[in-house]
């Protein structure tokens, strides 16, 4: 499986959508942990970095450099 390409303030779509109904997160952290925070309710979460490669199932927008 190739690594997928994600940074900060990018946009991503997880396997599963957020109890709210929102499957759009934004990437607010990035180190040894990620945190993404849900575009529907603002609602942040931190995940390892391996955990947060396997959740994730694309990038939908790159966020500004």
């Amino acid at each position: 499986m190739a690594d997928k390409e994600f940074g900060l303030n990018d946009i991503v779509q997880m396997k599963k959508p957020h109890p709210c109904g929102e499957n759009r997160w934004k990437v607010i952290r990035m180190g040894m942990d990620i945190r993404i925070k849900c575009e529907g309710c603002s609602h942040s979460v931190m995940i390892p970095r391996k955990e947060f490669a396997k959740k994730m199932k694309k990038v939908l927008e790159k966020g500004a450099e």
